[in-house]
């Protein structure tokens, strides 16, 4: 008898939790008049902050193309100085909100999905962009080449500091 209100509590947390991988941290915007189709093409990682799936690697790039289901494809790719190797990871993106709003969810494992919010982009020539996951632990500054102009570097900075993101942990990445 008490079976069913566990069993829906458990499914309401799960689904929170989910929801909560999704989202975008707080106080943090996403842009507006994105347009998927200028966005789509090859991005080189210039920073990021640390993490686990991405720890060691080098010459990282981030390759996005349409998905027949009107989702993203995505390519994610990196030299790994340990292996000697490239390592690639595929996934799927989707808009959370409306196409016009810079605010994807990205999954490279099944059906968990994690936030994709991109929080400053150059708007007029698609050049560099700058990427937050659901929480202030993840961020990344991405460009259309494997070098960014410092100023741009510096204003990003400043940006992601102002937004509370630990920017004295950025790892700038070798591009080569």
């Amino acid at each position: 008898m008490h079976r069913i209100p566990y069993m829906r509590f458990a499914l309401i947390t799960l689904c929170l939790t989910l929801n909560a991988c999704t989202g975008i941290p707080k106080g943090v915007t996403v842009v507006d008049n994105f347009h998927l189709q200028r966005y789509l093409g090859k991005w080189y990682e210039i920073a990021r902050l640390d993490h686990g799936f991405e720890r060691g690697l080098s010459h990282v790039t981030a390759t996005y193309t349409m998905r027949q289901d009107g989702g993203v494809d995505v390519i994610n790719r990196g030299y790994s100085k340990k292996t000697g190797k490239f390592k690639t990871a595929r996934g799927k993106a989707y808009f959370v909100e409306d196409a016009a709003s810079g605010r994807l969810k990205v999954s490279f494992f099944g059906p968990f999905y994690g936030g994709y919010n991109i929080i400053a982009l150059d708007k007029n020539n698609y050049r560099w962009a700058m990427i937050s996951g659901p929480s202030r632990n993840y961020l990344w500054i991405l460009a259309r080449e494997n070098t960014l102009a410092p100023e741009i570097i510096s204003n990003l900075v400043t940006l992601a500091s102002d937004y509370g993101f630990p920017v004295q942990d950025l790892i700038f990445v070798e591009q080569g």
